[in-house]
């Protein structure tokens, strides 16, 4: 069996020297995949993903990537090695235009970055013709918009993204969603962490209820849409 493209393996471990979070999980994603990771408030979603960051301090476990091991890494260097994180909140620099948001993004690359540009500008139109717009003027949809066009900009194996949708409408909600599959079919994995866990689990190739920094469920999406203890525990029956 071939390991994952992308693999979190029994991770444990948390913020500094504080108490662990997590307790033995593992997340993996595949070339061009959605993977979801869904659970209760408090339950370590969003801390296991920084974990494949590498933004906190694992006391056992390992992260490979492609087959290599990178826990040692940091964050920046995992930028490097194809890794690309847009965090729930504080993820453009309002100030800066569109365009310039957009340029920042792609600042650890040294060729030509016109055609991926091109091609943000593609898949969120809306961009374009706000382009030298402040980007701290935009709705709160359209600077999700912008913060997932930023990481693009570094050309990503990975797209990993805690909490897209927070905060939009529904509307907005199904548009971010169709943007993010369109993403995995070029071949880029996604890895996201979603409250709103029915929808997210309707596009997810593969899904994780995190519950208590472990894993509860680990499935395709539609079979934990299907399972009646997922439903019943966590999504409202």
């Amino acid at each position: 069996m071939s390991e994952p493209f992308l693999i979190g393996e029994n991770m444990t471990g948390g913020y500094g020297t504080g108490a662990d979070i997590l307790h033995g999980c593992t997340l993996a994603v595949e070339k061009g995949e959605i993977a979801v990771i869904v659970g209760p408030n408090g339950a370590g979603k969003s801390t296991a993903m920084k974990a494949v960051f590498g933004m906190l301090n694992l006391r056992t476990g390992a992260v490979r990537l492609d087959g290599e091991d990178i826990t040692g890494l940091t964050p920046q260097a995992r930028v490097g090695k194809g890794m690309g994180f847009v965090p729930q909140t504080s993820n453009i620099f309002t100030s800066l235009t569109v365009e310039e948001n957009l340029e920042m993004g792609a600042f650890i690359r040294r060729d030509d970055i016109a055609e991926t540009m091109a091609q943000v500008y593609e898949l969120f139109p809306i961009l374009k013709d706000k382009r030298s717009q402040p980007a701290g003027e935009l709705s709160g949809g359209q600077r999700q918009q912008v913060a997932v066009g930023r990481a693009l900009m570094t050309q990503p194996q990975v797209l990993m993204l805690d909490e897209p949708t927070a905060g939009v409408s529904p509307i907005v909600m199904d548009e971010l969603f169709d943007r993010i599959i369109e993403v995995a079919r070029t071949g880029i994995s996604i890895l996201m962490v979603e409250q709103n866990a029915r929808q997210a689990l309707e596009i997810a190739d593969k899904g994780y209820v995190l519950v208590q920094g472990r894993n509860g469920f680990t499935d395709t999406g539609k079979a934990l849409l299907a399972n009646p203890e997922v439903r019943k525990s966590f999504l409202g029956g």
